[in-house]
């Protein structure tokens, strides 16, 4: 990813420093792997999403869309979205409404 470099001054006072940088990766320059694995607390399955390319922000949003519209906990650690349950196919159809591609991986 580009980092931002280097100090803007502007004399408008309009002008906004704050300037987003777009995500270099495209929805469909890579395919996410839905997969579950018994881990967790007591041995209780989860479904993890990997394979997400693009911003932190990018992937803390999905993550947190994922949790509310399927009304389950989870949480996002080392570039993956970790959502409690066996709910792969769920997850994939709103990954893929969003035009994702995903590939569901196990089980």
């Amino acid at each position: 990813m580009r980092k931002k470099e280097g100090i803007v001054y502007s004399t408008d006072l309009n002008f906004d420093n704050n300037i987003e940088e777009e995500d270099e990766y495209q929805y469909d320059d890579f395919i996410l792997s839905v997969c579950f694995e018994k881990k967790g607390r007591a041995g209780k399955g989860v479904t993890i999403i990997k394979g997400f390319l693009g911003k932190a922000n990018t992937l803390n949003e999905l993550g947190k869309e994922l949790k509310t519209s399927l009304g389950v906990g989870g949480s996002i650690k080392n570039n993956e979205i970790i959502i409690q349950g066996r709910i792969q196919e769920p997850i994939i159809i709103i990954l893929n409404k969003k035009g994702y591609k995903t590939k569901k991986v196990g089980g």
